[in-house]
Formats: C-alpha cells, structure tokens, sequence
C-alpha cells in the first residue's frame, strides 16, 4: 500500500472515528471504557489472526516489556475516554491531547538527558501558550453554564478540573510509554503492528474490572431507538451501529499510521497526524456546533503553529522550493 493510501486512510478513519465518538459520547458520557473496550477487543481478535498466527509466531520483543508497555497503554486509553465524563467538550479533549509534543520533550529532558534547539523550546512554549488559552475559556464556559446555585457551580468547576487532571496524567503517561517504546526498538528493531496486537490484546482481562460498567451502558445501548440496516434485514438499536463505526473507523486510523511509520520519515507522520487533529476539531465545531469562541480559535491556531514549527515543516518546504534554484544554478 503506497504512501497516498496510507495517508487517505489517516483522514478517513480518524475524521470518521471523532463524528461516531461524539454521537456516542453525546448520548451516553460514561460510555467511554465500552467504546475502550469493542476497539481493544477487535484489533486484538484482527492481530491473532493476522499477526500471531494464533499464537504461533514467537514475539520478536519479549513479553515482559510489553506487559510494561501494556499497563501505561491501558491507563492512557481509559483514562483518556473516561476524562469525557468529566464536563470536558469533545474540541477541548481533542486540542489537549495535540499536547503530547510539550510532555515527550519534558520527559525526554528528565529521562533521556536529551538537548534542544531554541527553534523547539519556541515551539513548545506556543503549544502551551496556546492550550493554556483555550483550556481558560473552557473553565470559564463552565462557570457560565452552571446554573442555579454558588454551590452547584463550584461543584462544576472542580468536577470539570477532575477531568483536566485525568488529561494531564494520561498526557505524561503516553509520553513515557513513547520513550520507552523507543528505547525497545532500539534494542528489538521496529516492530510496529506486532506492538499493536500485543497492546490490544494483553489488556484485555483488565477490563474485568470495569464489566459493571460495561455492561451497563450495553443494556443502555440495546435500549435505544432501533434502526433498519438495508442489506442484513434486520433492526439495531442506533447506538450499536455508533458503536461498531467508531471502532471500524478506529481500526482504520490507527492501521493507516501504521502504515505512514513503515514508508515515510517521522516528520511526514507527524504533520499528517497534526492536519487530521486540525480537521477532525473544525468538523466537530462546525457540524456538531460545540461552542467556540474567538479566543478557542485563537489558542487552537497557536497550537498548530507550534507543532508545525516543532516538526520543522517551514525548512522542508523551503528546501523543496530551493532545490529548482539549485539546479539552475548548477546548469547555469
């Protein structure tokens, strides 16, 4: 699969996957670790077959790193999904979590001892500056939407905080399940999708812990309004179709990067990855009509700078543009 592909199945599966997030999130807010749980479940039960061969292929990266890996991917995921419950609008998570480039350089500074140029600490500071604003006008929403009494309102407020905590913690997990899936790699070799079977798959019992909930919000979802599927003949309650789309959507995002990691330089991944946050945030404002003041899109367009000033795609494309000069000059 060439690099256009890769790239269309980026857009496709990750803009999809946020729409049927949000339907489903609408309906039910709580319903995070059941959506948590179907797309684990189902990149699992895909990896067996066409990964492990049912267990037969030997893990070319010992089991025991990927316990460790598994636990922090398991945290992040749940704790990302659950954070929903928590007052936090769908275009704030999503521009909270275009975060993750200020937590890898913080712990890539305490861990690895790693040094940075000027041009990325500029950077940085604008992808804080920028979720700083927007997360303020978001705590000031709240404020404004709690009605009734001063109690009422600050029992809001703080719940809403619960939620941006629960961001944060899971931010700085994922960076250092990164920097610790980079350290393996080093040592193993790249091994991207046998890593993604493994991450789906052995969390799977740790959801036991969460059955009542799960299995709650599946009596909830059977109990909403049914819908005809065409060519099965047969009706489903909506909130399943929601469910199986985001998962399938899901699958396809995360195959797509997959395949960006296989065939191209980090630097593509990394601005094909920040153009579908910037998309998937303006489709969910716009069709879904979240509130977004002036000073959301403010803070939103700083994030974006920053991370394309991190990534550096000013002197790709200068370069890019240089090169016809180049060659004129040499003919010349």
């Amino acid at each position: 699969m060439g690099t256009s592909v890769a790239v269309c199945l980026v857009f496709i599966g990750c803009c999809s996957n946020v729409v049927f997030l949000e339907l489903l999130v609408r309906e039910f807010p709580g319903s995070g670790n059941i959506i948590t749980f179907t797309q684990f479940l189902f990149i699992a039960l895909e990896g067996l077959i066409f990964e492990s061969n049912f267990g037969r292929k030997k893990p070319a990266i010992p089991i025991r790193n990927y316990v460790f890996m598994v636990t922090m991917f398991f945290a992040v995921s749940v704790i990302n999904n659950y954070s929903l419950n928590f007052n936090i609008a769908m275009p704030l998570h999503m521009i909270f979590r275009s975060g993750s480039l200020i937590a890898n350089m913080i712990l890539g500074i305490i861990i690895l001892k790693k040094r940075y140029s000027p041009s990325k600490y500029l950077s940085i500071g604008l992808i804080s500056f920028g979720i700083f604003i927007c997360t303020i006008m978001s705590a000031k929403q709240v404020n404004m939407a709690s009605e009734g009494s001063e109690d009422q309102g600050v029992h809001a407020f703080m719940h809403w905080l619960v939620g941006i905590a629960m961001l944060t913690f899971a931010l700085l997990m994922s960076a250092r399940m990164g920097i610790f899936q980079e350290t393996l790699y080093k040592e193993y070799g790249k091994h991207s999708k046998e890593a993604l079977f493994y991450n789906h798959c052995l969390p799977l019992p740790g959801f036991l812990l969460l059955f009542s909930d799960i299995y709650n919000h599946g009596v909830l979802f059977s109990q909403t309004t049914p819908v005809a599927v065409p060519v099965v003949g047969l009706s489903v309650p909506i909130m399943w179709l929601y469910l199986l789309g985001n998962t399938i959507t899901q699958y396809v995002c995360i195959r797509g990067v997959f395949i960006l990691t296989t065939e191209c330089t980090s630097l593509t991944v990394t601005l094909v990855v920040t153009l579908r946050k910037f998309l998937s945030l303006i489709f969910s404002i716009l069709y879904f009509q979240n509130p977004f003041t002036t000073w959301h899109w403010v803070g939103t367009a700083v994030v974006f700078l920053g991370t394309l000033l991190y990534t550096e795609v000013w002197n790709s494309v200068r370069a890019a543009l240089g090169r016809p000069d180049a060659k004129e000059k040499k003919a010349a």
